[in-house]
């Protein structure tokens, strides 16, 4: 196991991040996780953080909005596009995503049974929500409304504390 820095992390998380990430997130029995491809790591109050945005629609908005943690885990260098095309076209509503596709959930090791990561990622961040963010159209360049949200079905942003970054 090595731990990475904030600055290794914010180049390591951008470079895989537009091919693809698994965000994962449990609510009591229920676990599930996504695709995402947009995200920012940053530095705000004074703590390394890392913001994820969840539609309304999604399965996984359910979920991460009466949680209190999240993970990201990475594929660095393993071939996860499979994978992470399903669980970015599937619902978790309708199917075991996990199960589907032959991911292995592990504990976290900051974060604990409230999210945890998937083992077949090398890289992984383990996140405590400090800030959620509903996204609306007043405040959002036109452009981007036209090009994202045509069909009104706009982001939550969570901002999640970095407690723990590190590669297996």
């Amino acid at each position: 196991m090595k731990y990475v820095n904030f600055q290794e992390l914010s180049q390591d998380f951008l470079n895989q991040l537009v091919k693809g990430a698994f965000l994962t997130v449990q609510q009591g029995e229920y676990v599930n996780t996504m695709t995402i491809g947009w995200g920012t790591v940053g530095y705000m109050w004074n703590r390394p953080v890392l913001m994820v945005p969840v539609r309304y629609s999604r399965y996984t908005h359910t979920l991460i909005d009466n949680a209190t943690s999240f993970t990201v885990s990475l594929p660095v260098t393993k071939d996860l596009k499979k994978e992470l095309a399903f669980c970015g076209s599937k619902s978790g509503r309708d199917l075991d995503k996990i199960k589907a596709c032959g991911l292995t959930l592990e504990a976290s090791q900051s974060v604990g049974v409230d999210a945890p990561i998937i083992a077949e990622c090398e890289l992984h961040i383990e996140c405590k929500i400090v800030y959620k963010q509903p996204m609306g159209s007043e405040h959002l360049s036109n452009q981007i409304v036209e090009a994202q949200y045509k069909n009104d079905d706009y982001h939550v942003l969570y901002y999640g504390e970095i407690m723990n970054a590190y590669y297996k």
